[in-house]
């Protein structure tokens, strides 16, 4: 196989009167990743024990809806807690995110904050619950 600049150099040093011949040049590249199989990961169970009625705001991660009327809260820290929502609470409203407006103090409290979806509908946090790893 010949050299794709030397290709290029035997068209170019053709004289300019005479007939050319060109040359087409096709590079083709495969890349494998290769992806290990993991053993199957047993799926964490949660305990919910007693958690103070204020959290700090700062540090939350992320959350998500559980299936039970509560939003599991992730903090960057590692800690999840588990804000339980009022009983007329639509919780498909809050599938998309949600907002928790910061009060003055910075945290966000049990029977006196909501969390809040984007089309406006507010559910009352009745308590957090902290959540540990079943053993």
């Amino acid at each position: 196989m010949i050299p794709a600049f030397t290709l290029l150099a035997i068209t170019m040093l053709g004289d300019p009167g005479e007939g050319q011949a060109l040359a087409q040049l096709t590079i083709r590249q495969r890349v494998v990743i290769r992806v290990p199989r993991l053993a199957p990961v047993k799926p964490i169970v949660w305990r919910e024990k007693r958690a103070d009625r204020c959290t700090a705001l700062d540090g939350i991660a992320g959350a998500a809806f559980t299936n039970n009327g509560s939003v599991d809260i992730y903090f960057s820290d590692g800690r999840r807690l588990r804000a339980l929502l009022g009983d007329k609470c639509p919780a498909i409203d809050f599938y998309s995110g949600f907002y928790i407006k910061r009060a003055e103090d910075g945290q966000v409290c049990a029977k006196r904050d909501a969390v809040r979806s984007r089309s406006g509908a507010a559910c009352e946090i009745r308590a957090f619950r902290r959540l540990i790893p079943k053993p």
